[in-house]
């Protein structure tokens, strides 16, 4: 295997890019440090695999960046660079999405075209499904986003289905569900939640926390990717979910068990664009990929809130 990773710097990202070169593959990083958050921590993603010899990194952008070039030789193209954050995805900002989710895509699907690959794996989300889906979520639900971001994974996720049918793109598209676990984004829920917890920080809690999602350990993500480059369908839409769905407010009680810490929490309403319940369905992601979730809740917790520990020197206890 010879792999492209977009958003190779980000959190799921790099996690791939060190699983796909353990297992001997060649990758080819590629990441442009949008603003979003802070380059050192994008940076600290990075540190081993900069040292990885069958790994190259070009920091550019995927609407710039000479792509006849990087593509040379790929067999895989597993493509997780975008813009983040549903709260940010409103008003002026949206022209930032469409350019990094939707302008993006489409200029790489160009490219990869008339190439002999093997897949293109999209990184969807949950998003997509909004408040009218049933629950627990399928593939074949009616999809209608609420937030500006959900629309532009949609809208990418449709690309890719596009070129699938009209060009032979072997593309393949997973809905990831509120993915989590070490090296997860400073602005995501459980690394505020647990980062607040360990230095006694108030947890800001939008909503009641009642609030249900499912949640899923970004080794497990990384599994069904690696599972979808080796066998999925071509045009085909995969859920993947961590297999169960938790409160917020019984993830609260769980870190302060975790952390051993009494946790002060302010709640603030709900935040337009937020989902109200998400549950993935992953019957499909099982009988084509063989995807099973393997990290429970308190496990994934565990080890992000060791992780977290370990970078903020504060101990669990």
């Amino acid at each position: 295997m010879k792999a492209l990773v977009t958003g190779a710097a980000g959190f799921i990202g790099s996690t791939l890019a060190d699983t796909l070169t353990a297992h001997g593959a060649e990758v080819i990083g590629l990441d442009c440090f949008t603003d979003y958050y802070a380059r050192d921590i994008k940076e600290q993603n990075l540190a081993g695999l900069r040292a990885q010899p069958k790994f190259t990194f070009v920091e550019d952008q995927l609407q710039t960046v000479p792509l006849e070039r990087i593509l040379d030789g790929v067999t895989h193209v597993f493509h997780l660079a975008a813009q983040a954050g549903v709260r940010k995805s409103w008003g002026r900002d949206f022209l930032t999405y469409t350019t990094h989710n939707v302008d993006a895509t489409q200029r790489l699907l160009e490219a990869v075209k008339d190439r002999a690959l093997e897949r293109f794996v999209y990184a969807s989300s949950s998003s997509v499904y909004g408040d009218v889906a049933a629950i627990p979520m399928r593939e074949d639900a009616m999809v209608q986003p609420v937030s500006p971001y959900g629309v532009t994974k949609l809208a990418a996720e449709h690309l890719c289905l596009l070129y699938a049918t009209n060009y032979g793109v072997p593309a393949v598209a997973l809905r990831f569900f509120t993915v989590y676990g070490p090296r997860q984004r400073p602005d995501m829920g459980f690394h505020r939640f647990i980062r607040a917890a360990l230095t006694g920080q108030p947890i800001t809690l939008y909503g009641d926390g009642e609030q249900t999602r499912d949640f899923t350990f970004v080794q497990d993500i990384v599994s069904a990717l690696v599972a979808a480059g080796d066998r999925g369908r071509s045009g085909g839409v995969y859920n993947i979910g961590g297999g169960s769905r938790v409160s917020v407010n019984e993830v609260l009680a769980l870190i302060a068990r975790i952390t051993g810490r009494t946790l002060d929490i302010r709640r603030e309403p709900s935040q337009k664009g937020d989902m109200r319940d998400t549950f993935a369905d992953t019957s499909r992601a099982k009988a084509e990929l063989g995807f099973s979730p393997s990290t429970s809740l308190e496990q994934g917790l565990q080890a992000e809130a060791e992780w977290l520990a370990a970078l903020l020197n504060a101990p669990l206890r």
